[in-house]
């Protein structure tokens, strides 16, 4: 099982990025997924996910309204939409997948992507 996070970048504030989370090994559809980010020092944080039972999604305050996780199954891909994003979003962005419901702690899920650089500048 690999999952493929990529899409990061060096990206003024207010600007957008789309993050891709493309697995293989697994059908993505059937297992939920969470996006998480780390900052050097700094304990790493969710900030959203979708579950694999009816495609509902999560997102915390810091990120609901910017945030927008997504999934295209044709392509075994899900995406993490960030808009209006903030130097404060700058930190390294992983994807991960686990077989059961969604959930906002990293401990829960099973397999990770090798992360993604997200830099926003003031």
């Amino acid at each position: 099982v690999q999952l493929q996070a990529s899409g990061g970048g060096l990206v003024p504030s207010g600007g957008s990025l789309r993050l891709s989370c493309a697995a293989s090994g697994i059908t993505l559809k059937d297992y939920s997924v969470g996006w998480f980010r780390r900052v050097p020092g700094k304990q790493s944080e969710g900030v959203g996910c979708i579950s694999s039972k009816n495609d509902n999604t999560y997102y915390p305050d810091l990120v609901k309204g910017r945030f927008i996780i997504s999934r295209v199954n044709s392509e075994n891909t899900v995406y993490l939409q960030m808009n209006n994003l903030k130097p404060g979003d700058t930190a390294v962005y992983y994807c991960a997948a686990r077989d059961g419901p969604s959930s906002r702690y990293d401990t829960r899920y099973d397999y990770w992507g090798q992360g993604t650089l997200v830099t926003v500048s003031s």
